[in-house]
């Protein structure tokens, strides 16, 4: 890896931080020119930046015009949860042969790591390495890609639907997530399968309970020094 790939892979990972957890919501304009300024580099870092943004899905460029962070409204949402709930238990069923007894071991801690998240950001987070550790399987690259695309696409609106005046959603997360571990534990694929795609249904359907979520009283933002110092709130 070049010094420019390097760089241009740090300050993606900064940028995708700050999309996750809300500090850049969907709709705000990205400024190539301020991001150059902010991390002291030229466009071409930026540029290659973006474009790596735009093909994990959090990003939409427009030819000749700029980028903004992606943005959704509820009928694309439910679609993507709808694909979800198909494709990822499907993931989950080919990778089920290959855990091991040290597999059950991670999978517990990473449940825990959820259940001990002390921000809604933190919590999408640790939410996506427990589901990206129990599907992790060989020969699934392109299964794998897809669903890594919509886990991306949705992250913004997950953590509204997880602030206590919107659901308890919380609280029935780790539930579920105890009954998808202990199928997975019993090597029990069909409903390890049923399981997890009634969790993510579950997730579908408190979206199309809270079309609210997808309306930003908000005017667009800017990436710049200003734009990246708001913590998130539990």
């Amino acid at each position: 890896m070049t010094h420019d790939q390097a760089r241009s892979a740090a300050i993606a990972a900064e940028l995708r931080g700050r999309i996750i957890d809300g500090r850049l919501p969907p709709g705000t304009r990205i400024r190539q020119e301020e991001i150059a300024e902010e991390f002291g580099v030229s466009r071409l870092p930026i540029r290659e930046t973006l474009r790596f943004l735009e093909s994990s899905g959090l990003v939409t460029l427009v030819a000749s015009t700029g980028a903004w962070v992606s943005r959704l409204d509820l009928e694309e949402c439910r679609e993507i949860y709808l694909m979800r709930e198909r494709l990822e238990p499907l993931l989950l069923r080919l990778a089920m042969p290959g855990h091991t007894t040290e597999s059950f071991v991670e999978f517990s801690r990473l449940a825990e790591a959820v259940a001990a998240s002390t921000s809604r950001g933190e919590l999408v987070e640790r939410d996506r390495d427990f589901h990206r550790a129990l599907t992790a399987g060989p020969a699934t690259k392109r299964l794998r890609e897809t669903v890594d695309h919509l886990w991306n696409l949705t992250h913004f609106y997950r953590r509204q639907l997880l602030s206590p005046s919107v659901s308890r959603r919380r609280e029935d997360i780790l539930t579920e997530h105890q009954m998808l571990l202990r199928a997975v534990e019993e090597r029990d694929v069909d409903a390890a399968e049923a399981t997890l795609a009634l969790h993510i249904r579950h997730t579908r359907r408190l979206v199309e309970r809270n079309p609210q979520i997808f309306e930003s009283g908000e005017a667009p933002g800017t990436v710049g020094p200003d734009a990246s110092v708001r913590p998130d709130a539990p």
